[in-house]
Formats: C-alpha cells, sequence, structure tokens
C-alpha cells in the first residue's frame, strides 16, 4: 500500500528558452552565480517538502555541468545543511556515483552525515552514466563490465566498512589496509570511525538494465529500488518488478511484488488533462534533450537524438511529445482524481510498493516546483495516507 511520497531534484537550475524550439544542450552555459542558485532553489523545495508531509527529498550527485542541468557535486554536504532548515524531512542519495569516489571515504562522509542529522540521510548507490564525469575522474565507464566489476567491488566494501567492527578486503582494485607497518605493528585491519548510528543502513539504486547479475548484487546487499518512468515501457514494467522480486527470494529475502521498490513519476497538475499537458509539454520536451544523447531513453533512435540537438528541425520531428507518455502511463498529467485513480491502479497491481516519487523534468522553474508539490500534499497524498490510516486501525 503506498503510503510515503517522495521527490527527487538532480540540481537544475531555472532556464528559459526550454523544448525543441528551445536552446540546444550543448549550447548552454551558465556563469557561476547563476549555476550556485541551484542550492537556493534546494531549500525551497525542502522547506515545501518539509511541511507538506513528504518523506525523503532525493538529490543527485553529478560534476562540471556548466549546462546547468544537474549542479549538485555533493549530496551529503547539501543535506546536512538542508538539515538544519527542516524538521522531519529525510533526504536521499539518489544517487552516489561510487565510480567516483575512494570508497572508504564514501563511507566515511556518509556515516559523518548519519550521525550529524540523527539519521535523516537516506544511502544510495549508482555507476553513473555522465562520461564527463566518471571517466574524468579516472574510473571506466565507456567499458562497462569494468564499470560493473569496479562498482560490485566498491560497495562491497563500504558495506564492510558500515558493519563490521573491523575489516580488511583484498580485490581486483583495492586492498584494504594498506600492506605497510604502522606504529609498531604490521597493518592487517581497518575500522572506519565514525560508523553509521543507523545499521543496518538502508540502501537503494536505480534499476536500469535489470540484469539477473545486477539484481542479485542488490539483493545480496539488500538493496532497495528505485524504477523511474512510471509505468511506461521501459519504466516500472511487470518483468522488471518480478525479476527484481525474483532477485530477492533467491537470497532468502521474502518479497511481495512492489516491496523494497520506489516508482518514480513526473506529473503536472491542472484542472483538465489538456491543460497539464500544455504547461508540461515544453518541460517534457527539455528532459528528453537532456537525456536522451545519455543513451537512458531506450525508445528514441540515432536519428531522433541527433534530430533534438538542432532547434530547427525538433519541433516539427517524428519525437516524443508529453502525449505519448502520459498514455503510457510515465507521466502524471491533469485533475488531482484523476492522477489518484492511476496511483490506486499502481497500487493494485503492485501489493507490495509502499513509496511513490513524483517529480518534475529538469528545466521547470522554481515556482513551478514549489506550486505542483503543494498541490499534490493537498489534493493528492491524503487519499493515500487516509487508506493507510484505515488499514493500521483495522490491524
Amino acid at each position: 500500500m503506498i503510503s510515503k511520497f517522495d521527490s527527487l531534484f538532480a540540481g537544475h537550475v531555472d532556464m528559459e528558452n526550454v523544448g525543441y524550439a528551445g536552446a540546444a544542450v550543448n549550447d548552454r552555459r551558465f556563469p557561476n552565480e547563476r549555476l550556485v542558485t541551484a542550492y537556493d532553489k534546494a531549500r525551497s523545495i525542502a522547506q515545501l517538502m518539509d511541511r507538506s508531509g513528504y518523506d525523503t527529498f532525493w538529490m543527485a550527485e553529478h560534476h562540471f555541468q556548466h549546462e546547468g542541468y544537474e549542479c549538485i557535486p555533493n549530496i551529503m554536504m547539501l543535506a546536512l545543511h538542508l538539515s538544519h532548515v527542516t524538521d522531519n524531512l529525510k533526504y536521499g542519495c539518489g544517487f552516489n556515483i561510487t565510480p567516483m569516489w575512494h570508497p572508504l571515504r564514501l563511507a566515511e562522509d556518509f556515516a559523518t552525515v548519519d550521525v550529524l542529522t540523527g539519521g535523516r540521510v537516506v544511502f544510495g548507490v549508482g555507476r553513473g552514466y555522465h562520461t564527463r564525469e566518471v571517466e574524468t575522474f579516472d574510473s571506466p565507464l565507456l567499458d562497462q563490465p569494468a564499470n560493473r566489476d569496479l562498482f560490485e567491488e566498491q560497495v562491497d566494501i563500504v558495506f564492510k566498512a558500515f558493519h563490521d567492527e573491523s575489516f580488511s578486503h583484498k580485490g581486483n582494485y583495492y586492498t584494504i589496509p594498506a600492506e605497510v607497518p604502522y606504529r609498531g605493528y604490521d597493518l592487517k585491519e581497518l575500522t572506519v570511525v565514525p560508523r553509521p548510528i543507523n545499521r543496518p543502513v538502508e540502501c537503494w539504486q536505480p534499476v536500469q538494465s535489470a540484469t539477473p547479475r545486477g539484481l542479485d548484487f542488490m539483493a545480496k546487499h539488500d538493496i532497495h529500488g528505485v524504477i523511474g518512468g512510471g509505468v511506461a515501457e521501459g519504466g516500472a514494467t511487470r518483468r522488471v518488478v518480478e525479476a527484481f522480486t525474483e532477485a530477492r527470494i533467491r537470497a532468502g529475502r521474502q518479497t511481495e511484488v512492489g516491496g523494497a521498490l520506489s516508482f518514480g513519476f513526473q506529473f503536472y497538475i491542472a484542472d483538465s488533462q489538456e491543460e497539464a499537458m500544455t504547461a508540461a509539454g515544453k518541460y517534457y520536451e527539455e528532459n528528453l534533450k537532456m537525456f536522451g544523447p545519455l543513451r537512458l531513453i531506450r525508445a528514441l533512435s540515432e536519428e531522433q537524438i541527433e534530430i533534438m540537438s538542432d532547434p530547427k528541425q525538433a519541433p516539427t520531428a517524428d519525437l516524443p511529445h508529453i502525449e505519448d507518455a502520459v498514455e503510457t502511463g510515465g507521466f502524471l498529467a491533469g485533475p488531482p482524481d484523476q492522477i489518484i485513480e492511476q496511483l490506486k491502479a499502481v497500487e493494485g497491481w503492485y501489493p507490495g510498493l509502499s513509496r511513490i516519487m513524483v517529480s518534475q523534468p529538469v528545466g521547470t522553474p522554481e515556482a513551478v516546483i514549489v506550486e505542483q508539490l503543494q498541490r499534490f500534499s493537498e489534493e493528492v497524498m491524503p487519499a493515500f495516507k487516509e487508506s493507510a490510516a484505515v488499514v493500521a486501525s483495522d490491524d
């Protein structure tokens, strides 16, 4: 039963001239003074969510983005700041890209923010999808098997650091501790200081390719999954959810279908579906322009990706539009009652599902994000919180 609502903010600044006819992604360049406005924007969103009953505010780790789309290089540092200006909201690492970290530094930083916030930051890991970021940090991304091997060894180390009083590790990429003499003895084990106060550590990861190897690795560490794209093809499909559930069962973790998962939806509330699609269409297009060339939208052809970069061709080309995403369930658009009905259907399909993430596409202005999250909290969320309260009282 859906009872928790989250939102994701990747860190984009307010920008003009968005959509297929707007400025090409690679032509965008903002000065530092504009790029840092992403932090005040995050604060405004967090404070609205905190007073509106949301559970977790997820933010994304990215680097070197002068285009202004994803401008938060250190989620945990920003989460610590936001915890000081809010009371209850949790902050999700969505996600720390482990190939851009040394795993011990990642474990230490998370443990520190866990202690300093009283457990209000939720851990999350990912493999990365920007070559400019991952390869610049001297880790593989173009070589996907090497990226997977490195990621898995790093995550193994992080969990040892979290949960073991002391540990050692010897793998293909890391020997921990270094085999050196130290203060009169040979170093054999390390203890990470501090370790998280909330153990075992709750961890989340995006579900992308949903390979058996990837899903089994998640199940091994009890890593929960985030599936973006709503219920559209390539998003929260039955096949992916069932494969995730079966992997957990193989690992001895009995899980109801939809359990240990969060489904991500983009949304826009208006008095009618047509009004919502008209208002949100240009932001939906900007989102596709940004993520399409990164090969995160599987349905796009190479020709469509190339055309998207040309504002003269794109508006009249055969490209996806928000109407397509709304029809397939990837984008929630319309009056509150209609959105409630759609989410209630999802709840029925996946009885173990308890968490939904609702967000706006990159390029959406701060004022629109805040207004839309406010409306969602007042006009959609109560339908689910009341249902959860009834079930709890029956128990």
